[in-house]
């Protein structure tokens, strides 16, 4: 992946970074008296938290009187950065739907977000085969009840019980339900069509990275 990509990728993933990584959370008045600030880096570090997660640390414990060891947490940060920065991580990541806060030593960088985009993919065209199964569900489902109200109609139109204005409702909106049926019987092919298209991009794209593996 060229460094243009990367940069490029890397910004809008940027903008996306604090919806999935800056939920805040809290610690205890005895928490922050005996925390381990390195750890505590670590433990963010490992999942890729951004570097203004301190802050919700440094937010908790300031109301006890207590202050943040930044070195000490920088350094268990880089230490857990190391770990969560590698391809495999980046991958897992991407194809989970999750966002990347550009937190990533320059040096591991290209890796992870060349896995991470690879990742990405994956759920894209998951999310698009499913989407497309779910239409073609929803439109058969559709014909289904409309197929079911036509047969309703023409059961009133003959039966020796209806009223003329009743035959004669019936059969309005029986050609406005064919009508329908028909159109609905369109879409259903298209959303065949579609999703058999993004089933097989999703098969040919799994193919793919198990020959790259």
């Amino acid at each position: 992946m060229r460094n243009t990509e990367i940069l490029s990728i890397r910004a809008a993933l940027l903008g996306l970074a604090a919806f999935a990584l800056g939920a805040c959370s809290t610690m205890s008045e005895s928490e922050c008296r005996t925390v381990d600030w390195r750890t505590i880096g670590y433990e963010d570090g490992v999942v890729g938290y951004p570097g203004d997660r301190i802050g919700v640390h440094r937010k908790a414990c300031a109301k006890y009187g207590v202050s943040t060891d930044l070195s000490a947490y920088q350094l268990g940060r880089d230490d857990g950065l190391r770990e969560f920065c590698q391809p495999a991580n980046g991958f897992r990541a991407g194809s989970r739907g999750n966002v990347y806060g550009g937190v990533c030593p320059a040096a591991l960088e290209p890796a992870f977000l060349a896995a991470f985009e690879s990742g990405h993919q994956l759920f894209t065209l998951q999310q698009r085969a499913s989407s497309a199964a779910n239409q073609l569900t929803a439109r058969r489902h559709e014909l289904g009840r409309i197929r079911e109200d036509i047969e309703r109609n023409a059961l009133e139109i003959i039966s020796s019980q209806s009223t003329s204005d009743q035959r004669v409702h019936a059969l309005v909106e029986t050609h406005e339900l064919v009508e329908r049926a028909g159109r609905t019987q369109s879409e259903i092919a298209r959303l065949e069509d579609e999703s058999a298209r993004c089933q097989q991009d999703l098969e040919d794209y799994r193919a793919t990275l198990a020959m790259n593996r």
